[in-house]
């Protein structure tokens, strides 16, 4: 049974059932200006629990997302992820009635989030003095792969460069190989994460009071918007740990270790009897003891060095040896089922076909169905997580190209002929 706060928001829609919670950022309007793939997550996730998300897209290159990876019937699959709950209209804000039309956007608007390389939007005379002029309210939210300064800002960036800037890299991949990348957008979506969590930051400084004498006086809020300056370069070095403090103090870079950790042992995968993978991890000493004397070998508890997660680690070989050969001697199930009972951390290493099946994410409704108007029924990852009285909802996935295009000029105030003519002009 799922919990019952997390919102599945294509059952709640259905007829006959109660209309999903509009979430803790109903009334905030984020317009999402970027492209690939950090910023338009941060806007994902923003619009996941309530806001009003206007993706804003080039009339004639649509976001590059919509044509990446797998496709059904032509319509790109990751796009009805990322755009979910999101508005679409097309706009060329490089031309003139473009950029008229995204001052008017913005001086309505709570956040903008955008991508393009650092002066971009200056050329385009749509810099922050612009958009703070046309609403000082506004939280202008700048994600690229360098930052707005420095020597590499106007270089080209993307994930990848920061999984190998970073450190990352470096450390992934077995001792005699290769560093490894991740294939998929891990960089970019850390930074998504870091995004949205630094744009509800600011929000919360807009809206807080000021930080001179008024506030200890208990004064009115700011009220003033600000420039949320993300370089996708740093989250990634953030989540790497202590890194930084082990070189600085103690002239340590850790090497690539493959599976295995520098810190605890044992700690690997290890291939069942069946072909299937475990992983194991021991990072607290009662679960090693527990999964030594599982795998027969109590003995090893008593060596001098198996008392610390370092002295186990430097016999690695030796605790991987005792617990693959076990492991290699019994089924998957039976393998969980031996370690579930002995309360030793274990974990079968699954692909998508098992993660869909599998009873834990079942019951936190972390898979859910959202109905689409292109594809029909279609499964995806739920939000992000469970909120016990405003619960986030999926209210719709990717919509087409520029869906709502006259729909959000028209909240505007502009009339037929006026969104006529901007069409007619190239400007949509």
């Amino acid at each position: 049974m799922t919990d019952p706060h997390r919102t599945d928001a294509a059952r709640d829609d259905a007829p006959g059932t109660a209309a999903p919670s509009p979430g803790p950022l109903a009334g905030l309007r984020v317009l999402d200006l970027a492209t690939l793939f950090a910023g338009p997550l941060a806007a994902t996730m923003l619009g996941d629990f309530g806001a009003e998300v206007i993706k804003v897209e080039h009339p004639r290159r649509p976001d590059p997302s919509r044509g990446h990876g797998p496709a059904k019937d032509g319509i790109g699959l990751w796009w009805k992820l990322l755009g979910r709950n999101k508005k679409t209209m097309t706009l060329d804000l490089s031309s003139p009635e473009g950029r008229a039309v995204l001052l008017r956007l913005a001086a309505g608007a709570d956040v903008i989030i955008e991508n393009f390389r650092p002066g971009t939007l200056e050329k385009w005379d749509l810099g922050w003095d612009e958009l703070s002029a046309a609403n000082p309210r506004l939280v202008l939210a700048r994600v690229t792969g360098f930052g707005q300064f420095g020597p590499y800002a106007r270089r080209p960036g993307f994930g990848t460069l920061a999984e190998a800037m970073s450190g990352f890299a470096a450390l992934t991949g077995e001792p005699d190989g290769p560093p490894t990348l991740p294939p998929f957008g891990l960089a970019d979506s850390i930074a998504a994460l870091a995004t949205s969590y630094a744009v509800m930051a600011a929000l919360r400084g807009r809206d807080s009071p000021t930080l001179g004498s008024a506030s200890r006086a208990g004064g009115p809020p700011s009220g003033r918007g600000q420039v949320v300056d993300m370089a996708i370069i740093e989250p990634m070095l953030t989540v790497l740990g202590p890194q930084p403090l082990w070189y600085d103090q103690l002239g340590y870079v850790q090497p690539r270790t493959g599976n295995r950790s520098t810190n605890n042992a044992p700690r690997n995968t290890y291939r069942t009897a069946d072909g299937s993978w475990v992983a194991v991890s021991t990072s607290a000493q009662s679960i090693a003891e527990r999964v030594l004397r599982l795998v027969g070998r109590p003995d090893l508890t008593d060596e001098p060095w198996f008392a610390s997660g370092a002295g186990r680690a430097g016999h690695a070989d030796e605790l991987d040896q005792a617990v693959g050969d076990w492991i290699g001697c019994h089924d998957r199930a039976e393998v969980l089922a031996e370690f579930e009972k002995a309360e030793a951390a274990v974990a079968p290493v699954y692909d998508i076909r098992d993660v869909l099946a599998d009873e834990q994410y079942r019951a936190l409704g972390s898979i859910t169905e959202v109905e689409d108007d292109e594809l029909g029924t279609l499964r995806m990852q739920n939000v992000l997580f469970r909120l016990s009285e405003t619960p986030g909802a999926i209210r719709w996935a990717g919509r087409p190209h520029g869906a709502d295009t006259d729909e959000v000029l028209t909240g505007l105030g502009m009339t037929a002929p006026e969104i006529a003519g901007l069409r007619a002009a190239g400007a949509l």
